[in-house]
């Protein structure tokens, strides 16, 4: 279990939820993780035992993807701890409900502020290193729901979108300098994201789902590592989907 033997990944969202979960994989294969999220560091305490449990070492830095200010703050107490980062998940996202027609503007801007905004803030700020040293890994997280939209979740789906389109733009741009982007866009997992929709969209979605159930973090988390490491070298601008059978491409 080394594939990230000696590697830094630095997780957005790693509080709960699929970010917990990749953080924890990172170091299970031997990754030291910076683990950041807009909670404050005892929120995020089962987060570092699970890194400490695998011995690597777990660096805590509070960050709002979401501001520019905030972003590279994170980005700096990183680099000034290990020195690199060399691979980076934009997982942090949120989730509302609304009909496109009820829908107000503050709440779009709040999505997309995440969503999108959050994840090329994040790249911008650690690409450059990167791209210095010839080797990086960027995984982005989307959605299934990128691909086939749903009722009232017009504006997460869009930045969802948006994501999937940054990945394979920014991969073209970077591939032939050491650094590989791709996505991951899964489909609907229990986690407390999942928990904050209504029970009605929750009855609704699992029906559609060929699977007929929710999936777990951890059948999503074999899709990073694959991404981070070695195995993954071929993957450019891709977007894997563990989702349940809800996009079949």
């Amino acid at each position: 279990m080394s594939r990230l033997k000696n590697r830094i990944a630095l997780v957005t969202g790693a509080a709960s939820g699929i970010g917990q979960g990749i953080a924890i994989a990172f170091a299970r294969e031997g990754a030291d993780i910076v683990v950041a999220d807009r909670v404050s560091e005892d929120k995020a305490a089962v987060t570092m035992a699970g890194v400490k449990k695998h011995g690597r070492e777990a660096y805590f830095v509070q960050a709002d993807v979401g501001d520019a200010g905030s972003v590279q703050r994170m980005a700096q107490a990183a680099l000034a701890r290990f020195g690199r980062v060399d691979i980076l998940v934009n997982n942090a996202g949120i989730f509302t409900e609304s009909l496109i027609e009820n829908l107000s503007i503050e709440d779009w801007d709040r999505v997309m502020n995440v969503n999108l905004r959050g994840v090329f803030l994040c790249t911008r700020a650690l690409l450059g290193q990167m791209l210095e040293r010839r080797d990086g890994r960027i995984i982005n997280i989307a959605s299934q729901l990128a691909y086939i939209g749903g009722k009232s979740i017009g504006h997460y789906a869009a930045s969802k979108a948006g994501v999937v389109g940054f990945t394979k733009s920014l991969a073209r741009e970077v591939a032939t300098r050491g650094v590989l982007v791709n996505a991951i866009a899964p489909g609907p997992i229990e986690t407390p994201l999942l928990e904050s929709e209504t029970e009605e969209w929750r009855s609704a979605k699992l029906a559609e789902l060929p699977i007929g159930r929710f999936g777990k973090v951890e059948e999503v988390t074999p899709t990073a590592v694959l991404l981070a490491s070695a195995d993954g070298a071929y993957y450019v601008g891709a977007t894997l989907g563990p989702n349940g059978g809800d996009v079949m491409l």
